[in-house]
């Protein structure tokens, strides 16, 4: 699955380059925090860019239907959302027909599983730009007190090869969109055929990635810092 992220200088530039080239898009707020690697779990509000719009969206999709006293621990149940089941789940049927994403990141991080002990990696780009990660977002109301809560989910798919290796426990990886299908994915008037041939699994030959430090998954450690994605050379000290 993909649940941590990072997201800080190049990022921050893709977005900065998508509203300079998309006139009428609006980003209502100052955006210049670093996440070399954040936690999902932590639900960060991130920016996401939507149809002529970038906001700032929780991590982890509150439904419509939720209840104010399980909202926030049906976020932690709503990071990901599958493409083979996300037409039948009730939390995410009817954001994937009109309430589609994208949330920019620098790369993200997953572990791979080897007799009982975790490998951790770092994903990127092969060319050292960014990915663009397909997501679904709702807005939600809270009924008693009005707050409004923007949430969204990073929608995930099939592993392709290099991912079936990293991510080799349940074989999953985030929706990465083509930069030229980025309208097209937010456009909330996209035919449902369009939407599932673009839910795909994203070429191996255009992704890198390298083993990290075993601290990329000790949360009792402030990791986010730099070094965090520095690579390291030696798997057998990954072992954990």
């Amino acid at each position: 699955m993909c649940f941590t992220i990072s997201l800080e200088k190049k990022a921050k530039e893709a977005i900065r380059e998508y509203l300079k080239s998309n006139e009428g898009v609006q980003m209502k707020f100052d955006f210049d925090e670093d996440f070399y690697l954040v936690s999902g779990f932590s639900h960060p509000k991130l920016p996401i860019i939507k149809q002529g719009a970038i906001t700032l969206s929780e991590w982890g999709l509150i439904p419509s239907f939720a209840v104010q006293d399980k909202a926030d621990e049906l976020q932690n149940m709503t990071l990901n959302a599958r493409s083979d089941t996300i037409y039948e789940k009730p939390s995410f049927r009817k954001s994937i027909v009109s309430q589609r994403c994208i949330l920019v990141v620098d790369g993200f991080f997953e572990w791979r599983h080897e007799n009982n002990k975790k490998l951790p990696f770092y994903v990127y780009p092969k060319d050292k730009t960014v990915f663009y990660l397909g997501c679904i977002y709702n807005s939600w109301v809270n009924k008693i007190t009005g707050e409004v809560r923007d949430t969204f989910s990073i929608i995930t798919t099939d592993a392709n090869p290099l991912m079936e290796y990293v991510h080799n426990s349940k074989k999953r990886m985030p929706l990465i969109i083509g930069k030229s299908d980025i309208q097209a994915w937010i456009n909330p008037e996209t035919s449902k055929q369009v939407i599932d041939k673009l839910m795909i699994p994203f070429p191996e030959s255009e992704m890198s990635f390298h083993a990290i430090s075993t601290d990329a998954g000790n949360s009792r450690k402030n990791r986010n810092v730099p070094d965090i994605k520095n690579e390291v050379s030696n798997n057998s000290n990954l072992l954990i």
